[in-house]
């Protein structure tokens, strides 16, 4: 890169990668900060797996990075289970959508991303952080920046650990994403994996703190048998493929998304590092890549005069933002809570909601819509 950069990104993940990509299809120049990544944390199978919504894919095939078929199994229905007969069904063909979500594999996701950016001339991968006119910070939830800016995080923990594994299951999942809730507020997801007609799942398991160390030290086959006896044997036999793994949960906003450097230049906050939601509605991803849209957007529509790190620029985009993440966390973190107490009514008052929603057609199509990022909440911009 001839020119300096004038957007230097710290944090290489997928929320950053697609921001630089998007930013030099603006004709932006992007500095990269990427560590280097020792050769075990490389070797390191890694089972994670996505629920990414059809704005998210329409965004990723724009920049080429859409995984193939084989590493983004279609969701065409969605099956939603309450702790005593509640049940809420979502299904492709109604909502006249090709299908609901996409379970993407991370490494193929990563790797496509990897692949362009090293295509990319306007985008220079370094190892340290350079000076430019707009630093954004995508370095996830224990951003060691943020902490540096001294940004306040709000944090709220939740009494959980999320649990991750992988199974091939004795029946296939026939590309439904299925969700059981218990009245211990612990939400179990069966995510199908493979493509039509699979029989691989990846399983996230929200678990009571309590709980997961339990979990965590059986046997793969006791765990397997604890995960089906947990999903009510949707799926037959389980048989365990790879590792386990666990991280608490949280959900989180940071007090303020943009601010001034101490050298004058001004930075923005994206992804993980300005909010975390509770994974049950599988839109975390989702949300920091449409943090990513919306601040190349001001950005590449800017006015001729203004620089990149123009702090009204910066302040349209945190407006833009708020307001949607704000929503999907309130309304994540109360769906926990309604489940997390199991004290009459309310356990009746929560299967009768849930029974009623599902017939609801209209009600049912406005949150369908929201999940895929069709619907998205309006901002006023001051400019």
């Amino acid at each position: 890169m001839a020119l300096p950069p004038q957007v230097c990104i710290r944090g290489a993940g997928i929320v950053g990668r697609t921001l630089a990509l998007l930013l030099a299809g603006a004709r932006v120049r992007v500095a990269l900060v990427a560590p280097a990544v020792d050769a075990a944390a490389r070797a390191r199978e890694d089972i994670r797996a996505y629920a990414l919504n059809l704005a998210s894919r329409q965004l990723l095939e724009s920049l080429r990075a859409w995984p193939d078929a084989a590493h983004a199994t279609a969701v065409r229905e969605m099956l939603v289970h309450g702790d005593d007969e509640g049940r809420v069904h979502f299904s492709a063909p109604q909502q006249k959508v090709e299908a609901l979500a996409w379970i993407v594999d991370v490494p193929a996701l990563e790797q496509r991303l990897i692949d362009a950016v090293r295509f990319s001339p306007l985008i220079e991968v370094v190892t340290e952080p350079v000076a430019a006119p707009l630093t954004v910070v995508c370095e996830g939830k224990a951003s060691a920046t943020r902490e540096q800016l001294r940004v306040r995080y709000e944090l709220t923990r939740y009494p959980q650990h999320a649990i991750a594994a992988r199974f091939e299951a004795e029946r296939p999942h026939d590309e439904i994403a299925r969700q059981w809730f218990n009245d211990c507020g612990e939400v179990l997801a069966l995510l199908p994996l493979g493509g039509p007609g699979g029989h691989a799942v990846a399983l996230v398991w929200s678990v009571d703190q309590a709980h997961a160390p339990r979990l965590l030290a059986q046997g793969p086959d006791e765990f397997a048998a604890s995960v089906r006896e947990a999903c009510h044997d949707a799926l037959g036999a389980l048989t365990p493929v790879g590792e386990r793994a666990a991280w608490p949960l949280q959900r989180a906003i940071a007090d303020r998304w943009t601010g001034q450097l101490p050298d004058g230049n001004n930075w923005a906050l994206a992804g993980d590092a300005a909010h975390t939601v509770h994974p049950l509605a599988g839109q975390g991803l989702n949300l920091g890549l449409a943090d990513a849209q919306a601040l190349a957007s001001v950005i590449g529509t800017r006015e001729h005069w203004r620089g990149v790190g123009d702090m009204r620029l910066l302040r349209r985009y945190e407006r833009s933002r708020r307001a949607e993440v704000l929503a999907m966390s309130l309304a994540t973190d109360g769906l926990q809570q309604l489940f997390a107490h199991s004290t009459d009514p309310l356990p009746r008052l929560r299967n009768w909601g849930m029974r009623g929603f599902d017939r609801v057609g209209l009600l049912k199509s406005w949150v369908a819509r929201q999940a895929m990022g069709l619907e998205r909440p309006a901002s006023r911009d001051v400019h």
